[in-house]
């Protein structure tokens, strides 16, 4: 042993002996994955994970633009919010008070010089259609997962503005029959009753032909504009509808090839590599 070479068993004027030559069934060394994945490098064919998930997203997640099934959606939305303003104008009918009024020559006069119930007809309406505008929004907002944006604000403000006079025009009519008979045949001095009605809210007639609601008919839109639009700005995903997590995704479907086989350890009989 000298200070030139370290180790003891090699003599000092042996040559370094020269590399084996490579015979026809020798196989190419592996690369090491783990080196590979510390170099950060990606072999032929191979994709990055953060590229593979991003073009999962788009294949799943990004349909292409279709007008008539966005205005479909609006349209049968709004359809359905106006079935609903029935039972909304029912229970207005059954919740507001009805107003007394007492039969003269002239007509019918209220029996009471400043009556409390055409106040409380507009508190629960305005009531009503404003919890009426927030719980469609949510119910639409889940319902329409992927319509979730522009459209589903659309169907949700449409449709409410729809249900609001549905209600109104339904629930005015509940004795209103009976009213109008009392009106026109009952003596004067006779007293009875006026079914509920709004005063702060009602339709004008654009162009007469175009219907536009006032007032607290505006009220259900209102609420689900505002409903609505919270939702959006509280979501945790930037496009509105829910992604999935990156580890639902297997990165074979995507195009990424599979991870080769680690190599098999070298048998007990074999003989060691000659020392370079």
């Amino acid at each position: 042993m000298s200070p030139d070479n370290p180790d003891p068993e090699r003599p000092v004027d042996e040559p370094d002996q020269p590399t084996p030559p490579r015979t026809p069934d020798a196989k190419p060394l592996e690369a090491d994955p783990s080196a590979e994945a510390a170099s950060g490098g990606f072999g032929p064919g191979q994709v990055p994970a953060s590229a593979a998930y991003q073009s999962s997203l788009e294949l799943r997640f990004d349909e292409p633009r279709r007008p008539l099934r966005a205005v479909a959606t609006v349209l049968g939305a709004v359809l359905a919010l106006a079935a609903l303003g029935v039972p909304l104008g029912l229970l207005w009918a059954a919740l507001a008070p009805d107003t007394p009024v007492l039969k003269t020559a002239e007509g019918a006069i209220y029996a009471e010089p400043q009556p409390e119930q055409p106040i409380a007809a507009d508190g629960w309406f305005s009531l009503l259609g404003l919890a009426f505008g927030l719980i469609v929004a949510l119910a639409l907002w889940f319902v329409l997962r992927r319509r979730r944006g522009p459209v589903g604000l659309l169907a949700a403000v449409l449709g409410t503005l729809v249900a609001a006079p549905v209600a109104w025009q339904v629930g005015r009519r509940i004795g209103l029959a009976t009213f109008d008979r009392l009106l026109a045949t009952a003596p004067a001095g006779q007293a009875f009753s006026k079914p509920a009605d709004l005063r702060a809210g009602g339709v004008d007639w654009l162009l007469g032909v175009l219907p536009v609601p006032h007032g607290n008919l505006l009220l259900p839109a209102f609420g689900a504009a505002v409903m609505y639009t919270l939702l959006a700005g509280w979501s945790r995903w930037p496009g509105l509808r829910p992604e999935p997590e990156p580890g639902e995704f297997s990165w074979v479907s995507a195009g990424t090839p599979a991870p080769t086989a680690a190599p098999e350890p070298p048998a007990p009989d074999a003989a060691e590599p000659p020392r370079g």
